[in-house]
């Protein structure tokens, strides 16, 4: 058994026992984790559960939360998409959480969104995700697509001179939506259809060869090739060594990768991947004293061979702007903190400040990280501070709607008619 798989399996069990040691007390806060620590998503999402036993541990350190430990209510949906609806129910129904911190893909989410919902409970999603969503019950501490996919796009376009795109992704709603806006971003940019690449893959998918070999095709007339990846969990083990088997480097066929980060290249030989890319909105290369802070007590915690990446950022961000919230409101009562919530500021990993929007949404700084052979990124472009965007502007139907839970209490405000709407298939 491989050293990375023994680290995930014992992650997975340590995580088991202190869900099994969870008791019921009157005098605690109990804080809901909602990750997968089996099946595909765990290569991701076990490293989510543990920062936040650290963040949890940490908290109680400095005494709790208006006066009261914090308690971690830990559950495995196992990758299994309506069981994260089943787990979050149990959490408030049955553990009766006051928040809940979970979920990496958008498929996930949206299995857990009708029954938040339903119930009123408060969930910090902590990825990079598709937008054409908002919440009042969700907070969405990852990137919205102008936080992350564009400024990816517009690297390559700008700064690589790619003139033709393979958009390759796992086979579900964040990949399908992000593709959807990027092809309507990539022709607006000049780019022609017949130019652009787009291919879905199932999770965990293998046999990468054919795939691969298509898109060296693609430059056959000698054009410059690029790939977005929007491939999720360890079928990017696979892609990967693909590349490496059909000797592809980065000068040939640059990747940028919205799903890849630290932990996924932890399981990796990274020596073929040297050059390729990763959009996020936090590395742990970041040089800030913050950042250092951050990584010197996640290695205490988690073991000195542990990394850090983008979505444990945002739940630290997430986290603790939620701790202040709750203090600043006096009562962990859901719409009380979700409206304390807005406006929330906290000094992000990478040296600057986070503020949580009326969208639910964050302002993030865009950076770009080439991969190095020991897994690290360096950080070779980095933006201001971006505010995120729940509706995009490159798809005509998004373009007209608006996000605000402060001065208009809507999620999807239409500028055009003025209304309020829903649309059944966000949900």
């Amino acid at each position: 058994m491989s050293k990375f798989l023994k680290t995930m399996l014992g992650a997975a069990a340590g995580s088991l026992v202190i869900s099994g040691a969870a008791v019921a007390q009157d005098d605690t806060i109990k804080v809901g984790v909602l990750h997968s620590l089996s099946g595909s998503m765990a290569i991701s999402e076990t490293t989510l559960k543990d920062v936040m036993l650290m963040l949890i541990e940490e908290q109680n350190a400095k005494g709790g939360v208006l006066g009261k430990q914090l308690e971690a209510v830990v559950v495995d949906p196992a990758s299994d998409w309506p069981l994260f609806a089943e787990k979050a129910r149990e959490l408030i129904t049955v553990s009766d959480v006051d928040v809940m911190f979970g979920c990496w893909t958008s498929v996930s989410r949206k299995s857990v969104l009708p029954v938040i919902e339903e119930l009123n409970g408060l969930l910090f999603y902590p990825v990079q995700y598709e937008g054409e969503e908002s919440s009042y019950n969700v907070f969405y501490t990852g990137a919205a697509p102008n936080q992350q996919a564009i400024p990816a796009v517009d690297y390559f376009l700008e700064e690589l001179g790619v003139e033709k795109f393979a958009l390759l992704g796992t086979d579900y709603v964040y990949p399908r939506t992000t593709n959807n806006i990027l092809n309507a971003y990539l022709q607006d940019k000049g780019i022609a259809e017949e130019d652009i690449f787009v291919n879905y893959t199932p999770f965990g998918h293998s046999d990468w060869s054919t795939i691969v070999s298509d898109v060296v095709e693609l430059g056959a007339d000698g054009k410059k090739v690029g790939v977005i990846s929007t491939i999720n969990g360890d079928a990017n083990v696979g892609f990967y060594k693909e590349l490496a088997a059909q000797d592809i480097s980065a000068d040939d066929i640059p990747v940028v990768a919205f799903s890849v980060g630290e932990e996924e290249l932890s399981g990796l030989d990274t020596s073929n991947l040297v050059g390729h890319l990763a959009a996020w909105n936090y590395f742990q290369s970041a040089d800030t004293p913050e950042n250092e802070e951050f990584i010197a007590a996640w290695k205490e915690f988690a073991g000195e061979e542990r990394v850090t990446n983008d979505p444990m950022e945002a739940h630290y961000i997430g986290f603790n702007m939620w701790v202040n919230a709750v203090e600043e409101a006096g009562t962990t009562d859901t719409d009380a903190v979700i409206e304390a919530m807005v406006g929330q500021t906290f000094p992000n990993l990478t040296g600057g400040t986070a503020e949580m929007l009326p969208n639910h949404h964050l302002t993030k700084p865009v950076l770009i990280g080439e991969i190095l052979e020991d897994g690290q990124f360096d950080i070779i472009s980095e933006t201001d501070p971006v505010p995120g965007d729940a509706w995009t502007d490159f798809l005509p139907e998004s373009a007209v709607l608006k996000s605000d839970w402060v001065e208009l209490d809507c999620g999807m405000y239409n500028t055009d008619t003025e209304t309020c709407v829903q649309r059944e298939s966000n949900y």
